[in-house]
């Protein structure tokens, strides 16, 4: 964990950079600290992004469009580290759409969810990866 997933209107455009927004979110989430260490290990982070085929904001405006990050987290982390991954993150968003904040409606929201290890399953040889290099 960590994984980030982008739910977005399919108006935005290919001025959105939903690619680049995807690699520089989990930038983000590898250079999370927290006493001088890693919060989340590089092996399990997620960013994906996917579009909604049918949407209708507020007045149904063909130039409102919104992009909602939900971004799940296993348990056990401080509020305080918590809370700075999420303004970290968001502060990433409202800066990649600023100019098509500033030109168009767009509401831009983050959700973040702690979960912990019950009720999930894992096969993932990443981490072992990550630890090589």
């Amino acid at each position: 964990m960590p994984h980030l997933t982008l739910d977005h209107s399919a108006n935005l455009g290919p001025d959105a950079d939903l690619p680049g927004l995807c690699r520089k979110l989990a930038e983000c989430l590898i250079a999370q600290r927290a006493e001088g260490q890693p919060v989340y290990p590089i092996g399990g982070v997620r960013v994906r992004s996917f579009a909604a085929d049918a949407w209708c904001i507020a007045d149904g405006a063909h130039d409102a469009a919104y992009v909602h990050a939900s971004l799940k987290v296993g348990a056990g982390r401080k509020a305080e580290t918590l809370r700075a991954t999420g303004d970290a993150v968001f502060d990433i968003m409202k800066t990649h759409f600023a100019a098509l904040y500033a030109r168009s409606g767009l509401a831009l929201s983050l959700d973040l969810e702690e979960f912990g290890e019950a009720g999930t399953w894992k096969h993932n040889n990443l981490h072992a990866r990550y630890r090589k290099s």
